[in-house]
């Protein structure tokens, strides 16, 4: 009996490459024997008519979902919405801009074979942008720091997973997925194989600033409590730092009466102590907001619509 590979695909202004996706995926399944295969394409709410087209390559195929988000929920909750429609034995995700290789997924899918549970893709050269790149450098540092990702596994969107570990995925019901977090706190077999990583042909990256900012608070406050460690560290050093820089003022004076008493030295240890507090404070108040809107039930994503056949006779 055949395995099921289900391809997950999140898209956000992609009317003009997920075509070309789809049937790279067509010819690339055609050449491996053993499997079979079904395609999840997620909108996220793209402004353009990225829907139409899903709508149209589902037309009379019953390999393809299509899923319609209300609104913008970002990434990782468009993967989440698509994992809740799979069947596959193998969950393999990819972006939908051509950028990652869908002709290499034989590669993925060898490497689980070997036993392990997630096979992240390895981009030698990676074609982004240098704020792309950037980003993911940071994001890299951080999964190591706040999540513990072992230092020689490299993370990107392009993945395969065994079943059973997007059926773990899928049991987190909070508002701010993060998948990588997910991933770690699941399955410590996690390997990595080189693939090759494409130019950009047509538009540019979906992710800005905020939204990398918004995805690296998903990781500090959804999956470790590490950024309250490190403010309660900061706190107590500069509590020491100030209590000393005290007895040193003190015995200063103690010692030479002389010495005038530093007006902008003081303002400028109150602007920093202060600016400490807030910090600290913003990063408690960013754990309590979560709480609480998780609380609320807040969704994690919101279906508009979905086209599939693949239960039609």
């Amino acid at each position: 009996m055949k395995q099921l590979v289900s391809f997950v695909i999140p898209c956000y202004r992609s009317a003009q490459t997920i075509g070309r996706v789809v049937e790279e995926i067509d010819a690339a399944m055609k050449e491996l024997s053993g499997y079979a295969y079904e395609i999840v394409l997620v909108n996220d709410a793209s402004p353009d008519d990225t829907f139409d087209v899903i709508r149209s390559l589902c037309a009379g195929r019953k390999d393809i979902c299509g899923v319609n988000l209300a609104r913008n929920f970002g990434q990782h909750a468009a993967l989440m919405a698509g994992f809740r429609h799979v069947r596959g034995d193998v969950v393999v995700c990819l972006d939908d801009d051509g950028q990652t290789p869908a002709e290499e997924v034989g590669k993925l899918l060898v490497k689980l074979e070997e036993g392990y549970d997630v096979v992240y893709a390895k981009y030698t050269h990676k074609q982004h942008s240098f704020f792309r790149n950037f980003g993911s450098r940071v994001n890299e540092r951080m999964t190591r720091i706040m999540l513990g990702k072992p230092k020689e596994l490299y993370i990107s969107s392009y993945f395969a997973m065994k079943r059973f570990i997007a059926q773990e995925l899928i049991r987190y019901e909070n508002p701010y997925p993060y998948v990588i977090g997910l991933v770690l706190r699941a399955t410590k077999r996690i390997a990595n194989v080189e693939v090759t990583h494409r130019e950009r042909e047509i538009g540019t990256s979906g992710y800005t600033m905020g939204k990398l900012l918004g995805l690296w608070f998903n990781g500090f406050t959804a999956f470790s409590v590490k950024p309250l460690r490190i403010a309660t560290v900061i706190g107590v050093a500069s509590a020491c730092g100030g209590f000393i820089y005290g007895i040193y003022t003190v015995l200063k004076k103690f010692l030479n009466p002389e010495v005038p008493v530093g007006f902008s030295a003081l303002m400028a240890s109150m602007v920093f102590f202060c600016g400490l507090i807030l910090l600290m404070l913003g990063i408690i108040g960013e754990y309590i907001g979560r709480i609480y809107i998780s609380m609320n039930n807040s969704p994690q994503y919101v279906i508009r619509e979905s086209v599939d056949e693949r239960d039609a006779e």
